[in-house]
């Protein structure tokens, strides 16, 4: 994460994209960066698909997750991540629950500015400065927005309440159980 106090934005050289989500959203986002910043810019892929999506170079490297399963692999991965030094990575944020630990875990250990794709193909910069549109972001993510709020917020205030009932009721079953016998 690293340029997360800097608003700047490095050139688009090297881009590691983290397919953690709907392919449909790779498919549009590279033709359109590739567009944008040429055929000289690298991108290189982390996913847990086969195949590849539309309009991946040739020449990219593409890095599946079931070929890292335990710390050791994780480990000689991140080092080869690092080593490639990418200047930006791309993580997509669609609300599925897609290689969570892999995207959050590779934005950490890679050192890029990194920005985060949603499933409408918006993105944001991962940086202090957008830091209202990452609080809006967990909060919709949390259920936390619209009607679903009151009802969320409602579930986490009584389940210490309910949690407490059927342990006493449990409790009082039990008991009455043992009295018996």
């Amino acid at each position: 994460m690293r340029l997360f106090f800097s608003q700047r934005i490095p050139d688009f050289t090297r881009i590691l994209l983290v397919e953690s989500g709907a392919r449909s959203l790779l498919d549009g986002l590279i033709p359109g960066i590739r567009a944008i910043y040429g055929e000289r810019l690298e991108i290189d892929l982390v996913t847990c698909y086969a195949g590849e999506p539309a309009g991946l170079p040739g020449g990219a490297k593409v890095y599946r997750v079931w070929d890292y399963p335990d710390p050791v692999s994780r480990a000689r991965l991140a080092r080869e991540l690092c080593a490639n030094q990418y200047a930006i990575t791309g993580i997509i944020c669609s609300g599925e629950p897609i290689m969570n630990k892999w995207k959050w875990w590779l934005a950490w250990k890679i050192p890029a500015k990194v920005f985060v794709l949603n499933e409408n193909g918006d993105y944001y910069w991962f940086d202090y400065s957008n830091w209202r549109t990452m609080l809006h972001f967990a909060v919709f993510r949390m259920g936390l927005t619209g009607a679903d709020a009151v009802t969320t917020i409602a579930r986490v205030l009584l389940c210490p309440f309910t949690l407490a009932y059927l342990l006493l009721y449990a409790a009082f079953v039990h008991l009455r159980r043992k009295v018996r016998a």
